[in-house]
């Protein structure tokens, strides 16, 4: 063992963790409260351990004789405790004036020194770890601990870790909570349910959530139940985070655990599957909800409804709406602003003009969301006259108009060319103290460029650049639409260039533009040098990159952004996984594909059928007929997986490889099923 003595002045102290990866350390950190110590020094003794996590406890030099610390007792080696007294003095003491005290002590001496005369343990254990949860600071809150283990001799209690616990990740003492975790196991002590939520909660809620779901893995070995409050906050934080197929795996683990998810849980499920695109798994929640005992309500199906029109699946939608009456769901203000706009996409107008000026009826106050909505159905209808009543309805009334307002009204005089009649309109929003955004500029250069006036786009364009205006990449791809729809192409390359060094927008944003452009060159550029800047926070452009190599068959490039990815710490989709094992098939990298497969499946990524069935095809060019059969056996008994799909997918590998034999088995098979379920 080496000891390193270090002058106390500061309350701590940051020692570089990588030579020391291998070992624990122990150290005291006088705490200072109103003043700095002086002429103390702190004790750092290093000593080699299995654990590779550092653990952090007080010590000093300087402690009084008569409140010298006890050497640390292992579990199975403990001094000789005196009888715990059956009478104490609880109620003798009075907790308030014992907690100001100790709030004016500014170290460890005068704190032991305080509590002094309950050495003897006439306070009870319950009153100590009351003492302890109402001492705020981090500090006093460990040097108390500390008296209450190596001084007074009290039986170690997970109540007073867990509260010692708590304060100091409040105080995001992160290495100090690792090391009071261990310090718990050394003393014998098993860390419940309190202890891991409480270690779960303050990880995830500040970001390290590799952190706290590996918190949930001990968690788990330790065969400590979790409950249905931490596995929701988890999958929330999941859902928040975009890391979707995480918050599947938590929920996966939930029922596994045997906790029933509440309405809140099954709701938020709904939205993290849609996010995820696995639109029948979102659906079928729905029916398990039923099955489960838990109802589904108004914010189920709204949930739904967005999630089938975010994706433009409109039809789905409309059956969503469909079942939500036939069960008599009561519908909502956001309800009925989503079916006015399926209607509207649908080229239902009719119906979305009757919704909304039923839902007054229903004792639904339309906003300006409906408002707005209900324009633009009457503009893609091309009902203008009706769009231009509504548009000034809404003044007479006075109905709070926006920016969208204005946009939606811009774009419909768009749509009949009258650019001067939209110029006004700019000019009217402005008066009325509503600021254009980039919508509102992009839409009038489109407008501007499709009636031939150029000259006014570009110069409206160079004004917004060089006046601060945010520049987003609709207003950026609208420009060089424009450049190129007049023929000017040496000024629409001009601009995807300078997006090479953009100077005016985030580098995300300029690799998204020349991804959607097509301009592979380019945005492969920008992208390794935000890279390798660390500019690159958020998964959409990884997922961009790859689909933009995916449409241009640059496979090598497509796995390389993949690699990035999962380098970075996010975690693909099922659409993703689906474009990655393309790659690797048409790489004929076969090994790596079945790798990725099982390695994502193990991690708890949850695939859409064709990511499954297009595994199945990566097998059959190989000739891996074996592997095809024990997956096609899995996915036959998976109730989740289309069985017609997937006979005929089978049957189709089975064919094209000549094994005639084995596709008219797979064929049977599936006849064979379709007339006993018939």
């Amino acid at each position: 063992m080496s000891t390193l003595l270090l002058s106390a002045s500061a309350s701590t102290y940051s020692i570089p963790s990588s030579p020391l990866s291998q070992h624990r350390i122990t150290i005291l950190v006088h705490y200072t409260k109103r003043k700095p110590l002086r002429n103390h020094f702190i004790v750092v003794s290093l000593s080699a351990t299995s654990s590779n996590k550092d653990v952090w406890r007080k010590t000093t030099t300087a402690t009084p004789s008569s409140l010298k610390t006890q050497p640390f007792s292992s579990p199975h080696h403990r001094p000789y405790r005196r009888r715990q007294q059956s009478s104490h003095l609880d109620h003798s003491v009075d907790m308030d004036d014992l907690l100001l005290s100790i709030g004016q002590t500014t170290n460890e001496h005068e704190l032991f020194a305080l509590m002094s005369p309950y050495q003897n343990r006439n306070l009870s254990m319950r009153f100590m770890v009351t003492l302890l949860s109402r001492e705020s600071d981090w500090q006093r809150s460990l040097a108390l601990l500390d008296w209450i283990n190596e001084v007074a001799l009290y039986t170690p209690s997970v109540f007073a870790y867990n509260v010692a616990l708590r304060n100091v990740l409040r105080a995001k003492q992160w290495r100090l909570a690792y090391g009071l975790f261990d310090e718990m196991r050394q003393r014998a002590l098993s860390p419940d349910r309190y202890t891991y939520s409480t270690l779960i909660t303050h990880f995830g809620k500040e970001g390290l959530f590799d952190d706290a779901l590996s918190w949930l893995q001990k968690m788990e070995q330790d065969h400590v139940s979790g409950d249905l409050v931490l596995y929701s906050n988890l999958i929330e934080l999941s859902r928040k985070l975009c890391d979707y197929s995480k918050a599947i795996s938590i929920f996966s683990r939930l029922k596994t655990s045997g906790i029933t998810p509440d309405l809140v849980a099954y709701n938020t499920m709904i939205n993290v599957f849609g996010k995820a695109k696995l639109f029948r798994e979102a659906r079928l929640l729905v029916k398990e909800m039923r099955s489960a005992g838990v109802m589904p309500d108004t914010v189920s199906y709204s949930t739904l409804l967005t999630m089938y029109v975010e994706n433009q699946k409109f039809l789905e939608a409309l059956s969503v709406f469909s079942e939500m009456n036939e069960v008599k769901c009561p519908l909502d203000l956001t309800t009925c602003n989503i079916m006015i706009d399926v209607y509207g996409q649908l080229d239902m107008a009719k119906e979305a003009d009757r919704l909304f000026w039923s839902m007054r009826k229903m004792g639904i106050e339309p906003n300006v969301v409906s408002y707005n909505t209900l324009l633009r159905v009457y503009g893609e209808a091309e009902l203008f006259g009706e769009a231009i009543h509504l548009f000034r309805l809404m003044q007479r009334k006075s109905i709070e108009q926006n920016v969208v307002t204005y946009n939606t009204m811009i774009k419909i005089y768009g749509k009949t060319l009258e650019h001067e009649k939209a110029n006004n309109l700019i000019q009217e929003m402005q008066n009325r103290g509503i600021e254009p955004n980039a919508i509102t500029y992009s839409t009038i250069i489109s407008i501007w460029g499709k009636v031939g006036k150029l000259d006014r786009a570009a110069m409206l364009f160079q004004k917004l650049r060089s006046s601060g205006v945010e520049i987003d990449q609709v207003l950026y791809q609208t420009m060089i639409v424009a450049y190129e729809r007049a023929g000017l192409v040496a000024h629409a390359k001009r601009l995807l260039h300078e997006l090479k060094r953009p100077d005016n927008i985030p580098r995300e944003t300029a690799i998204t533009i020349l991804a959607r452009s097509g301009r592979i060159e380019e945005a492969t550029w920008v992208f390794r040098q935000a890279f390798d800047a660390g500019e690159l926070k958020d998964i959409a452009v990884f997922e961009c990159m790859i689909d933009l190599y995916s449409r241009n068959r640059k496979y090598t490039n497509l796995i390389e952004v993949f690699e990035k990815m999962r380098g970075a710490g996010y975690f693909p989709n099922s659409n993703v996984i689906a474009l990655v094992l393309n790659a690797y098939g048409k790489l004929r990298e076969f090994e790596k594909a079945d790798m990725v497969y099982k390695e994502m499946q193990e991690e708890g990524c949850v695939f859409s059928d064709e990511v499954h069935f297009q595994m199945l095809s990566l097998y059959g060019a190989r000739k891996n007929f074996e592997m095809i059969e024990t997956l096609y056996e899995k996915l036959d008994s998976n109730p989740n997986v289309n069985k017609k799909e997937l006979h005929l997918v089978v049957a189709g590998i089975y064919e094209k490889a000549n094994r005639v034999n084995d596709a008219s088995r797979i064929v049977n098979r599936m006849t064979y099923r379709g007339t006993m379920g018939s």
